[in-house]
């Protein structure tokens, strides 16, 4: 495999939402008062703006901060062939705060398709740096831990295999279509990892006839499969947290019952280990990271806390 590319800061891609993009998608989602090509010139513009920030902080590697999504993966799963987006009286609970309630279904066969809007948004970022430009997108297993038994509707997909398996050649199509259009850093936000080493997680998982270990693996399984032939010259990255809505979490444990999968069954090149307090659990899961190119930046500076 050829040298990757060692930066000696990064970041997990996401950014602090500006008060002009707040106002604007307020003006076009709520008010009406804004059509969506006066949205997209603010966002275009913040997003110039932070790029030009990162790169004048030294860092090698941008991204758009991801200012254009209302969520960090539902925009990229409802993008998918046969997902949508529902509506439903309540949503996910954080610690301190509840998410809007919107929940992805499974309605149809799982592809990804060619016109898919975050390929752009990679393109305008691609366009408007001098540095190497990363794009972030939810793992493959947000498309399942983030629905019931109910919310999937086709029989085929009444085994997990079938699902996962589309899954998986999805998410291949996806890698292949970003390394197509120039993307050599794509960064996998697979955090339903650290979700099954939170026991509440666990439990709800097993009430649902899973069981969280197995999940485990074919989470890693499918993850794997999804970047396995990208070429030499393309970094994946993998970032595990345990959730950030307005500052509140919604897991907590150490790595430990996932860290082996997680290390030794995926072909990551870089890992984001949130490590921002005692909910994360130590540092000795780290012992497991395989010797050669693979490398873990933890995550101990977060804006959760001013300080």
């Amino acid at each position: 495999m050829s040298q990757k590319p060692l930066f000696r800061a990064d970041h997990v891609g996401s950014l602090l939402r500006p008060l002009a993009i707040k106002d604007a998608r307020k003006m076009h989602f709520e008010d009406k008062t804004a059509n969506i090509n006066e949205l997209k010139s603010i966002e275009d513009n913040e997003i110039k703006k932070v790029i030009n920030f990162q790169e004048s902080l030294g860092f090698k590697v941008v991204t758009d901060g991801e200012f254009r999504r209302s969520f960090w993966h539902y925009d990229f799963i409802e993008g998918l062939s046969g997902f949508e987006l529902e509506e439903r009286e309540t949503g996910v609970q954080f610690s301190g705060a509840k998410l809007r309630p919107f929940f992805p279904v499974i309605k149809g066969k799982i592809d990804f398709p060619s016109d898919h809007p975050m390929l752009n948004h990679f393109k305008f970022v691609s366009a408007n740096t001098n540095v190497l430009p990363k794009i972030s997108i939810p793992g493959p297993s947000c498309c399942h831990f983030r629905t019931t038994p109910d919310d999937i509707y086709p029989k085929e997909y009444s085994d997990n295999e079938n699902l996962f398996f589309d899954i998986a050649q999805a998410y291949k199509k996806a890698v292949k279509e970003f390394y197509e259009i120039g993307c050599r850093y794509l960064q996998m936000d697979d955090i339903f990892f650290a979700y099954l080493c939170d026991p509440d997680h666990r439990s709800v998982r097993t009430k649902f006839g899973e069981n969280p270990d197995d999940l485990i693996n074919k989470y890693a399984w499918m993850l794997n499969e999804s970047i396995k032939d990208r070429p030499d010259d393309m970094t994946i990255g993998m970032h595990l947290c345990r959730g950030n809505f307005k500052s509140n979490f919604a897991a907590k444990g150490a790595y430990d019952p996932a860290v082996v999968a997680v290390f030794n069954e995926i072909d990551i090149d870089v890992y984001f280990l949130e490590y921002d307090d005692e909910r994360s659990g130590g540092l000795e899961p780290l012992k497991y990271l395989p010797k050669g190119h693979k490398r873990v930046l933890p995550g101990f500076i977060t804006t959760k806390k001013v300080n």
